[in-house]
């Protein structure tokens, strides 16, 4: 395979200006992603923990293949809609391994309206 020669001077100012730029781009979705996946209200756990009930990610993890990966799907939808009320649009969507075979997961969320689509 032919190697792909890079021209980039990664030593100008505009080379550091756009790495900083994305860097900073990078840090916000990484964020934004964990505020949808666990920014939940105590009491909104506990009461599921007081049903015995595993959160939806909880749920997911555990009947993945252990050390499978999970491809998250749309887990920004919903974001900035709705007052907050919905992150990931209240359900989980995904690609993961069970029993050595890729599936397409979909969990709806309790913690967001009840599990609820939005």
């Amino acid at each position: 395979m032919s190697q792909i020669i890079s021209h980039i001077n990664t030593s100008s100012s505009e080379y550091k200006a756009n790495f900083e730029y994305n860097q900073a781009l990078c840090h916000q979705l990484q964020e934004r992603q964990h505020q949808a996946a666990y920014d939940r209200t105590q009491h909104i756990v506990e009461r599921q923990r007081e049903r015995g009930k595993l959160l939806v990610r909880e749920r997911i993890d555990a009947i993945l293949d252990e050390s499978s990966p999970f491809l998250e799907l749309s887990p920004l939808a919903a974001w900035d809609m709705y007052e907050g009320q919905a992150p990931s649009a209240g359900i989980v969507t995904g690609i993961g391994r069970v029993a050595g075979l890729e599936i397409m997961i979909i969990a709806n969320d309790p913690t967001v309206k009840g599990g609820t689509y939005f």
